[in-house]
């Protein structure tokens, strides 16, 4: 049916995901006062809906039910409304997501969460159809119920609430562990994912199928730390796969979100910015750390996407693209065998292509093929006989030319918004990638992001978490403040304008002031300065995105050795070591924590670089990539040309300087340097010998 004409007061807001809904017949409130005051003036518990703009059965839900004016006028009749973006607002998510689950044993999205008006939840659930369905309730018939138990049940509504809240609160008082951080617990975490994985396609367990690039950087870093040969097999055979499946996006390159099936075939298309960045980081080490050209590819063409497709021109990445398009999910990714001929009208590419991707064994969803490599490009050119160079070359040609098809297609829905913890992690991808791969582009981009985030989202000291058509909005989070943070460093290391680094560190003070507990020991993901929620919200574990904590550990760890800071890290390993038998016993959610403690138990290359006076640094290109061109990733570089003005507070730099006017490296550990070397393969023995 078509949308009516009304406008809600979701008509005001920036967020894509909340505008879809400001022509909804309900009578939504963003979050906010107003809501909760009017809920209390009229007594009237509260309807809370969460979602986000990529979210498929968030458009079902709204198309069913927030479209539909009678079930819209039971809603506006019994509470009042309230919608939130989940990737504006991950504290409010979390903590009535945290709700739901105890209650229900189970969470998702669309998200739907019944509070009284001073915000205590005391019932929900995901989604709910129109009718009776698949033994699930009606919404009308939840609605019902909710509002009748507000009402005739007050009192026991009220201290379930209380009791739901005081359990959530405990996350605050998890105290120090009785375990030591040691690399028993690095080879406890392994040993975990070990028993967890799936030895024929790659990933933990079955299905559903998550992409989880932080347990693949940890199993990598403790492959580089014990040189265990199945450590880098569990590495491989995922990467391999995930990069082969339908999960990819074969054309245009980038990652959908995850996959529904064991064998990364069939995914749910939305693509995510959080993801293509850990993912491209991820492919970037798996080519540093065994040379596979398949893993370069994967990172490049995964970057390229996001310049493509998802970068403002100010600087920012936007957010996510859409499942759906037309109304059909994955309608814009899907192919029959005469949409490729058509697009390939010459039929050797048009063969190649369809014997590559799979095509020729038939369809495989909803009776179209999602493009997936099923074989080994070997035997596929010997099926073909052609030799595989040649069929490499006819698979580039049909790429671009499906790809140009493709895009004469309604595209999916786009979330310009940018966040900016989201932009964090692109930054860091960019610029590592930059300087690993040699791609100044990668670089450019880096830089741009990283002053479009430092002036544009920027208030005062600290971050804003949004910002859209000029406008940037809504207190950053921990999160944001620590991706953003090591993201700078990431774009220090790739062009050592020491600009990054204060402001890294700038960040770090203002994290610090806002968001440590000094009594507690803790990082709480809301500032002090935040609107008081029923809960503090402090999220432990790592999920699709690195936790606030876990990506706070590791920056200050890094900030420390850069500036000598023993506050740091000390406060690093305070956040830290409370988490130690967690990590041992529960891995898988905490992927970033393991990386942070093995950089932590060390040991830690600190590189300087330095080059003569009036050079950019080009010159030390062979000791660049020594340092940069293998997979090392406790290490922290600092550069300068000799003699530059302003090196003040940087140890690594101190009294540094060439060694017969060429480029010449230092290798430090805890500040204590070997002697200076100007021989690249020596620099790289150097870096080896001590791992």
């Amino acid at each position: 049916m078509s949308k009516p004409a009304h406008t809600n007061r979701l008509s005001r807001e920036t967020s894509p995901y909340l505008l879809q809904h400001a022509h909804n017949p309900v009578d939504w409130y963003p979050w906010g006062p107003e809501a909760f005051e009017r809920a209390r003036r009229e007594d009237r518990p509260v309807l809370l809906s969460v979602g986000y703009s990529a979210c498929h059965w968030c458009h079902v839900m709204e198309r069913e039910s927030f479209e539909d004016e009678q079930i819209a006028g039971l809603m506006n009749q019994l509470f009042v409304n309230v919608k939130v973006d989940r990737e504006e607002r991950p504290d409010v998510d979390q903590i009535y997501m945290q709700a739901v689950q105890s209650m229900t044993g189970r969470g998702g999205w669309p998200m739907t969460v019944f509070l009284t008006p001073e915000g205590v939840p005391f019932y929900g659930g995901t989604y709910f159809p129109p009718e009776d369905r698949h033994g699930m309730p009606a919404f009308p018939r939840v609605l019902r119920g909710a509002a009748e138990a507000y009402r005739d049940r007050r009192g026991e509504v009220v201290a379930t609430g209380q009791q739901l809240v005081e359990q959530m609160r405990q996350g605050e008082r998890l105290r120090q562990s009785a375990s030591l951080l040691t690399d028993e617990i690095l080879l406890d975490a392994y040993q975990g994912l070990s028993r967890d994985f799936d030895e024929r396609q790659g990933g933990l367990g079955q299905a559903p199928k998550f992409p989880q690039p932080m347990i693949w950087e940890f199993v990598l870093r403790f492959w580089r730390r014990t040189r265990n040969p199945r450590a880098l097999e569990m590495v491989t055979r995922t990467l391999t796969a995930m990069a082969r499946g339908g999960m990819y996006d074969q054309i245009g390159g980038g990652f959908h979100r995850y996959s529904v099936d064991a064998r990364w075939l069939v995914p749910h298309f939305e693509k995510m910015l959080y993801d293509n960045a850990q993912l491209a980081s991820l492919y970037l080490h798996g080519w540093l750390a065994t040379g596979d050209p398949e893993y370069r590819r994967v990172t490049e063409e995964t970057l390229d996407y996001l310049l493509r497709e998802m970068a403002h021109p100010s600087g920012g990445f936007f957010s996510a693209q859409d499942a759906d398009s037309e109304g059909v999910e994955g309608k814009s990714f899907v192919w029959t065998p005469e949409e490729i001929r058509a697009a390939l009208p010459d039929a050797e590419p048009a063969r190649a292509a369809l014997a590559h991707w799979g095509v020729d064994d038939g369809p495989n969803f909803e009776g179209h093929s999602i493009l997936f490599v099923p074989r080994g490009p070997t035997e596929v050119a010997s099926t073909l006989g052609m030799a595989p160079e040649r069929l490499a070359a006819l698979v580039g040609v049909a790429r671009q030319r499906l790809y140009a098809a493709r895009e004469r297609r309604v595209h999916p829905g786009l979330d310009d918004k940018v966040l900016a913890g989201w932009n964090g992690l692109a930054l860091a991808a960019f610029a590592e990638a930059g300087r690993a791969l040699g791609r100044p582009d990668y670089v450019a981009a880096a830089v741009r992001t990283a002053a479009f985030l430092t002036t544009a989202m920027r208030d005062g000291e600290r971050l804003l978490r949004s910002w859209r058509n000029g406008e940037a909005r809504l207190r950053g989070y921990l999160e944001d403040h620590a991706m953003v943070g090591l993201g700078l460093l990431a774009v220090y290391e790739a062009t050592f304008d020491r600009r990054w680094l204060d402001e890294s560190q700038r960040l770090a003070e203002a994290a610090l002031a806002l968001f440590w507990d000094a009594e507690r020991e803790i990082f709480f993901d809301t500032g002090s300065d935040h609107e008081a929620l029923v809960v503090r919200p402090r999220n432990l574990f790592d999920n699709a995105v690195p936790s606030g904590s876990s990506m706070a550990i590791e920056w200050l760890l890094r900030l420390a050795l850069h500036f000598g800071e023993e506050r740091y890290e000390r406060q690093a390993l305070q956040a830290l070591r409370p988490m130690a038998d967690l990590m041992a016993r529960h891995p898988a959610g905490f992927g970033r924590y393991l990386s942070a403690l093995d950089f932590h138990l060390g040991p830690v290359a600190e590189v300087a670089l330095c080059w003569p006076p009036g050079g950019d640094g080009s010159a030390a290109g062979p000791l660049l990539e020594a340092v940069f061109g293998r997979f090392l990733p406790n290490r922290v570089v600092a550069g300068a040309a000799d003699g530059t003005p302003g090196l003040e507070g940087l140890p690594l730099l101190s009294q540094r300087g060439t060694v017969g006017g060429r480029p010449t490296a230092y290798v430090c550990r805890r500040y204590v340097c070997e002697t200076p070397t100007t021989d690249p393969a020596d620099l790289t023995r150097r870096l080896e010998a001590g791992v």
